[in-house]
């Protein structure tokens, strides 16, 4: 059975809200499995999917209209709800631009509380060494989730090619090369990263960020 690549919730330590075009699809086909959320506007509480969350705002998939500019509140934790305002539309498509940045890796350790929970995508900038083989080449990584990575790879790579990716500063961590699309490949890791050693790691990658502004 072919594998296909996945799209999950995207968290992003990006200080700026995500835009219209943080939408494009690198592949064409993927498996889509959103974090469900809600949204109180005018009064009323609307479900949608939860696309992309930065510290600045996050993209919606909505199932009714709401024009830009409106107020709305975001129920990202129980009981800490999130202002902002729609800061555009697309199809149905929207963005919100939160009054006041939020901690997405608060965010992200809370969602990962709950029973059998889906591991989510967390966009990075980071370099990594990807061993396969004898090969061993630099890549990008896109984004990782405890289960895994995507990254972008000039050298093709076989689907399901036995292979082993090291981030900075962590043990290197042997997977699979699961899926391989349009010079991106999807990595499985064979045991997941401890949520611990990779919310450290993210908030390393927060403060490099910072410093390097």
């Amino acid at each position: 059975m072919e594998t296909q690549p996945v799209e999950t919730t995207l968290y992003s330590l990006s200080d700026a809200p995500p835009g219209a075009d943080s939408d494009r699809r690198d592949g064409q086909r993927h498996l889509t499995l959103y974090r469900v959320g809600s949204i109180l506007v005018e009064g009323r509480r609307e479900l949608c999917l939860i696309k992309n969350i930065s510290a600045g705002g996050m993209m919606i998939r909505l199932y009714c209209s709401i024009a830009v500019g409106t107020p709305v509140t975001v129920e990202l934790k129980s009981g800490q709800p999130v202002n902002g305002k729609i800061s555009w539309t697309r199809d149905q498509n929207a963005g919100i631009a939160f009054d006041q940045p939020i901690d997405v890796i608060d965010i992200l350790s809370s969602s990962m509380d709950a029973p059998r929970p889906r591991m989510p995508r967390i966009e990075t900038q980071a370099y990594a060494t990807l061993r396969d083989g004898t090969n061993v080449l630099r890549v990008r990584v896109c984004d990782v989730s405890q289960g895994g990575v995507k990254i972008a790879c000039e050298t093709i790579i076989a689907r399901g090619s036995d292979v082993v990716l090291t981030l900075p500063s962590l043990e290197p961590q042997p997977g699979l090369a699961c899926w391989v699309e349009g010079g991106f490949i999807g990595v499985s890791f064979n045991r997941l990263l401890p949520l611990a050693e990779l919310v450290s790691w993210l908030q390393d990658q927060r403060q490099a960020q910072y410093a390097s502004r």
